[in-house]
């Protein structure tokens, strides 16, 4: 069905040139808007009008890092040892979590996370994934979730050895299943948990679909002195030892201890970086720095939240005086997983995917001072609709795509048996 989005004040997400003008959004994955003079209802009898009198139209937003699994986690009880490093938190928490999801709780998590996307203006989510006891299909039941909200999507299971080789094959194989049906990553948790066997399983698989590589790097220190002690070289060297930064697909995520040399390695590869700020400052992990790294960085949220507008703002805010951010970096950043999913031709980020905000600030807000509105001024209780392919999913706050009472009373349920399976891990 064809949406009008009358009298609009439309913002080039490019340019940042504002317009004064009707919108045509026509539907389907990969389809196009059309700035027109005047609607006829007449010609479009079943068509959407909405009257953005006031309102600012943008191209909606892409988190180009997420944790869906995480999404159960809020107010969940406090780990049975109380974490001391980074490395401890993941093994009592984020290690413990993952491993006690299941066919409900993965489902729980995925319509949870695609509903407070679509609600915060994000229309495609990259997403890396892990459940060591519930491998096989887990990337599909996602995939359906997303689907069902209305939200595109790039998933990857995380490979690692760190819960022996059969799940380290198994996630492999989840991989390549998922790449048969859908675009998609090879995951990979971090070097310090793969062995050289699975990296070079790795490689081929992402030779033989034509893929990339989303993988954690260099979170914490521990993930280089690993790489060091084991292999006599630092991560970024080792990846790229198996080809993998000579890729546009690949996402290498946080990017926090490198060294001059792998800056220079990043910078002169095709290869994405993913910063992911607040997850860095809760994790006490250190600061993303992206002086020497190019301009092929963009941002995360880490499973932290779903809202790329807070994500943009903590970049900009906790990397003044650690990292060579300002207002035009930080909404490049923002911005820029839109391109990588144009140079990579994957689908589902096209024109017609829109975040009509209802913004109007104490101040005059032009296409020149736009930036310091966006750090200052615009956040995601704002959005109000939103349109993902040419479909309105969003309207007035509310999902229209799905059922938000019931999702709930199901995530609610589900978070209670997550925490208790928690709670019996050893």
């Amino acid at each position: 069905m064809t949406t009008f989005l009358k009298n609009a004040t439309y913002i080039d997400w490019e340019t940042l040139d504002f317009k004064q003008t009707h919108i045509q959004v026509n539907p389907g994955t990969n389809s196009t808007i059309e700035f027109i003079n005047e609607i006829d209802p007449k010609a479009y009898p079943d068509a959407e009008i909405i009257d953005c009198t006031g309102k600012l139209v943008t191209k909606s937003f892409v988190v180009g890092h997420h944790h869906v699994y995480s999404a159960l986690a809020k107010g969940m009880p406090a780990p049975k040892k109380a974490p001391e490093n980074f490395r401890e938190i993941l093994r009592y928490v984020w290690w413990t979590l993952d491993k006690s999801l299941d066919k409900d709780t993965i489902e729980a998590s995925a319509l949870a996370s695609a509903i407070a996307c679509a609600k915060s203006g994000c229309t495609f989510t990259i997403d890396h994934h892990a459940s060591p006891n519930y491998i096989d299909g887990s990337l599909e039941i996602i995939a359906k979730a997303f689907e069902k909200v209305g939200v595109s999507h790039l998933l990857a299971y995380e490979i690692t050895d760190r819960d022996g080789m059969d799940k380290a094959q198994k996630g492999l194989e989840e991989n390549k299943r998922h790449l048969e049906k859908h675009q998609g990553l090879i995951g990979m948790h971090a070097s310090f948990t793969v062995s050289d066997e699975t990296m070079k399983k790795a490689a081929n698989l992402v030779q033989q679909t034509n893929s990339g590589l989303h993988i954690h790097v260099a979170e914490g220190m521990y993930d280089q002195t690993h790489c060091m002690d084991n292999y006599g070289k630092r991560v970024v060297e080792r990846l790229n030892e198996y080809g993998f930064l000579n890729n546009s697909k690949t996402l290498l995520i946080h990017g926090l201890h490198l060294s001059d040399k792998e800056r220079q390695i990043f910078k002169s590869a095709p290869a994405w970086v993913v910063e992911n700020k607040e997850s860095n400052l809760n994790n006490n992990v250190g600061h993303f720095n992206g002086a020497g790294l190019g301009d092929n960085i963009m941002l995360g949220t880490d499973g932290m939240h779903s809202d790329m507008l807070q994500s943009a703002r903590a970049a900009f805010f906790a990397g003044q005086g650690v990292d060579n951010i300002d207002f035009p970096g930080a909404y490049q950043r923002f911005r820029n997983a839109h391109r990588y999913l144009a140079q990579n031709s994957f689908d589902g980020d096209g024109e017609n995917n829109l975040v009509i905000l209802d913004y109007d600030g104490p101040t005059a807000l032009t296409s020149e001072n736009f930036l310091g509105h966006f750090i200052f001024g615009l956040n995601s209780n704002h959005v109000q609709h939103v349109i993902s392919d040419g479909k309105l999913i969003i309207k007035d706050k509310k999902i229209q795509t799905i059922n938000e009472a019931e999702v709930l009373a199901f995530t609610k349920a589900q978070s209670l048996r997550l925490w208790d399976a928690m709670q019996k891990q050893g």
